[in-house]
């Protein structure tokens, strides 16, 4: 394995971007970032309307933050301030939140220099939003999954459903929209595909045949 060596994995909610970065570092036996967890464990650790308060207010806060990252491959545990982030951060409400803080240049720029702090240690499959783009633009390997918003939030209402958290597809679908234009439409890293990235188009794919794509892109 070369050191340092980093993949990015990124796109919009519900595309099932976590889980295959997950399967990609256990095939390649490197650990996984998911920087998602990162802003969703920042927004609830901060609570709701933090995205409301003052610049130095957050700085403050976040002065006392610290992710770390141990394991490879889907046992890959993200921490902060020593304590394992779990399930409590993968609420719809969570998930708002995250992408509300997510427009803040301040919390950007916090969690890009904790992202690439833990990418100078570890070679890394890196799965969020902008990784391709904004956080490891050198990064020799990068995708972007897409999909349509129908099966996306098709996607996570049976995500959802397995976790014992059940949910209204059409309101799961509008929360995606939402979401959606939020991301791509931020002042700041936008999302979108790398220019050199790889574009896979899930909608009509299987978990299978997505990842067959991944690995046929890093081995070339």
């Amino acid at each position: 394995m070369v050191p340092k060596l980093i993949v990015t994995l990124d796109g919009p909610a519900g595309v099932g971007k976590s889980t295959m970065a997950k399967q990609l570092a256990k095939e390649l036996s490197i650990p996984y970032l998911d920087t998602g967890a990162m802003f969703r464990a920042i927004a609830w650790k901060l609570g709701e309307g933090a995205w409301r308060w003052d610049e130095t207010e957050l700085e403050g806060e976040m002065a006392g933050f610290d992710f770390t990252l141990s394991g490879v491959g889907e046992t890959s545990i993200l921490s902060l301030n020593g304590v394992e982030i779990g399930d409590e951060i993968r609420t719809e409400q969570v998930g708002m939140w995250a992408s509300n803080v997510a427009t803040l240049p301040v919390v950007r720029t916090f969690l890009k220099q904790a992202q690439r702090s833990i990418g100078d240690r570890f070679a890394l499959v890196a799965e969020g939003r902008d990784m391709g783009t904004a956080i490891f633009p050198d990064a020799p390997y990068k995708f972007f999954l897409d999909a349509t918003v129908e099966e996306r939030a098709r996607r996570r209402f049976l995500q959802l459903r397995d976790m014992g958290k059940p949910a209204e597809l059409e309101e799961l679908k509008e929360q995606i929209e939402a979401r959606d234009l939020q991301d791509r439409s931020r002042t700041v890293a936008p999302l979108k595909p790398a220019d050199d990235a790889i574009t896979i188009d899930t909608t009509d794919l299987s978990k299978t045949e997505v990842f067959e794509a991944l690995v046929q892109g890093v081995k070339k």
